[in-house]
């Protein structure tokens, strides 16, 4: 992983990480095709290995895109080198952290899904990707009371320990972010490069944001705001989300992709009932009419997700609430790996390097620090990392 909190990359931090920038490389001669860079990494079995000299033949023979081909031709070129160069100037001057799923702050709600970013570009606090998320979606071109709904919902979620992701468009995207930020709670996933804000009305909220959340995206810089780009980004907010919310949306929106990808995911899908004759409340409609849990004030989102998190933590006696002010230093790597869903022993086990001795026996200290609890055979997060 790399990652500054405070200063974007260092150029030559960057050069001396090998894995960012072999996968980057990859990532870019392939222009974000993701069956094309597990075809690559398939074959080769790791972007190291695809990039070598006597390996880079290869490539004609696994059937890419011809687009792609020809940028690889282009890369062993001095020109071709020196454009990629700049590209990784790029990444460093408007990148926080760069995430692979072989890091620890990966976040590992993602991993399930064959469909994962191979890489991930934040700006703002890493660690914020791995707290207990709602997605909230919905028009951009919302209704006076859809925009207020969204915040009032925003608002009460984040409160309650929530950290509230959107797209960062305009409409119930940017009203629920605004909501989130009442308790410095949000993330935003786009759909372009770090180095463009999309719509660039909201760049000001784009900087709100990353004081206390993050912006990720899985599109390198120079990545315009293609409409394709879009519906792929959704996957990554209900990926990285416990639920969806659908605020308010027509039956042709964008956010019911985002709801789709939720269902498929095994995610609960919420959607708030509007007017009957409303255009702005169709999609939510449909929603409902497909089996997405009606929801009306936001405690029913909770009710209905059911996570032994921080809010429920709060309804318990004080004395029982005694929680260190900072989890020991041998235990942060572990309880990194834990998520709000939950993982079975041999699933940490895989991505934690200890024995299983060492582990459960940590699992345990973090049971009886009230951070983390068992459910159902599978660990969960208790509260967010103080």
């Amino acid at each position: 992983m790399i990652f500054k909190s405070f200063d974007r990359i260092s150029y030559a931090y960057v050069l001396e990480s090998e894995l960012p920038i072999k996968l980057g490389s990859v990532w870019y001669l392939v222009q974000h095709s993701l069956s094309s860079f597990q075809k690559i990494q398939q074959h080769f079995g790791s972007c190291e290995q695809a990039t070598q000299k006597h390996h880079l033949a290869e490539w004609s023979l696994l059937g890419l895109h011809a687009n792609h081909l020809k940028r690889l031709q282009e890369f062993q070129t001095a020109q071709g080198q020196q454009k990629f160069e700049q590209l990784i100037q790029l990444i460093c001057q408007h990148s926080d952290f760069i995430l692979t799923p072989e890091d620890i702050g990966y976040p590992t709600q993602l991993l399930p899904y064959p469909d994962h970013p191979p890489i991930l570009f934040g700006q703002g606090q890493a660690q914020a990707l791995l707290q207990p998320q709602i997605a909230m979606v919905g028009s951009r071109k919302p209704s006076p009371h859809g925009r207020q709904v969204a915040y009032d919902f925003a608002y009460y979620l984040s409160e309650k320990g929530f950290y509230i992701n959107s797209g960062l468009a305009h409409g119930i995207d940017e009203a629920a972010h605004r909501g989130g930020l009442a308790h410095h709670r949000t993330i935003a996933v786009t759909g372009t490069g770090l180095d463009t804000v999309y719509p660039s009305q909201n760049i000001k909220l784009a900087q709100q944001i990353t004081q206390s959340g993050a912006i990720v995206t899985e599109f390198l810089p120079t990545t315009m705001p293609l409409q394709q780009h879009f519906p792929r980004r959704n996957r990554i907010v209900s990926g990285l989300s416990l639920g969806v919310v659908v605020v308010e949306a027509a039956l042709k929106s964008g956010s019911l992709i985002t709801a789709n990808e939720a269902a498929n995911q095994g995610k609960m899908v919420f959607a708030i009932p509007g007017h009957i004759y409303s255009e702005h409340h169709q999609g939510c409609h449909q929603l409902i009419r497909e089996g997405a849990t009606l929801v009306d004030h936001p405690e029913q989102v909770i009710e209905d997700l059911a996570l032994p998190t921080q809010w429920q933590a709060q309804k318990q006696p004080e004395e029982v609430l005694a929680v260190p002010s900072s989890i020991p230093t041998h235990l942060i790597a572990l309880y990194q790996l834990l998520d709000w869903v939950g993982q079975d022993l041999d699933q940490l086990a895989q991505r934690y390097q200890a024995s299983i001795s060492e582990l459960t026996a940590q699992l345990m200290e973090l049971e009886l620090l009230g951070l983390c609890m068992q459910q159902a055979g599978c660990y969960l997060r208790c509260r967010p990392m103080l």
